[in-house]
């Protein structure tokens, strides 16, 4: 048992029994843990199988690469609209915790032999841009080469920001606000 993470559930105010309940679940897997993120993270052989998400509403046991498990029961959901793929489990009390041990264990075990078998989640679908950050692209070279530069989830996030607004105005706005971050090969996160 890693110290660091014990102090984690030491110290939440939210879900300290449920996490409590669930960790010898994950050790018992056969994982490691530590803190990654902020979070207690489960790993294999130094690959990320899950980690442990304190939400208002719930206690998320989020798996990596849930999109690639069967989930049999039903119980993995995505984070949002744009996650691909991970996918993650509720629980909201300790008797979810223990109702579904045995499906923690199942599916542990099916997230392990993903890894090591080297699967990966298929590309991400063809970026659209907007039409606001398309045109304003086509107007600036430098902007567009800038952008093109940037990781695809970095293109993907500025590009998920500009959409978001409900008009063009606001829009066009949003891509004039970011467009120096962009130059400077920033991330819409990073400062």
């Amino acid at each position: 048992m890693n110290a660091e993470v014990e102090a984690y559930i030491r110290r939440s105010e939210k879900w300290p029994q449920e996490m409590t309940d669930l960790r010898p679940t994950l050790l018992g897997c056969g994982l490691t843990e530590e803190i990654k993120w902020g979070k207690p993270c489960y790993r294999h052989q130094g690959k990320n199988i899950v980690i442990v998400q304190e939400m208002n509403e719930f206690l998320a046991l989020m798996f990596f690469k849930g999109a690639l498990l069967s989930d049999p029961e039903g119980v993995l959901e995505e984070q949002g609209p744009n996650s691909r793929s991970a996918r993650r489990m509720r629980f909201t009390s300790t008797d979810d915790v223990a109702r579904l041990t045995d499906t923690v264990r199942a599916y542990i075990d099916e997230a392990i032999h993903v890894e090591e078998a080297g699967l990966e989640v298929g590309p991400a679908p063809e970026l659209v841009l907007v039409a606001e950050l398309e045109e304003r692209l086509d107007r600036d070279p430098a902007l567009n080469a800038a952008f093109e530069a940037l990781t695809p989830g970095r293109r993907r996030e500025y590009n998920l920001y500009f959409s978001d607004a409900k008009q063009a105005k606001t829009r066009q706005a949003r891509v004039e606000k970011y467009a120096r971050k962009i130059l400077d090969g920033k991330g819409f996160r990073d400062r």
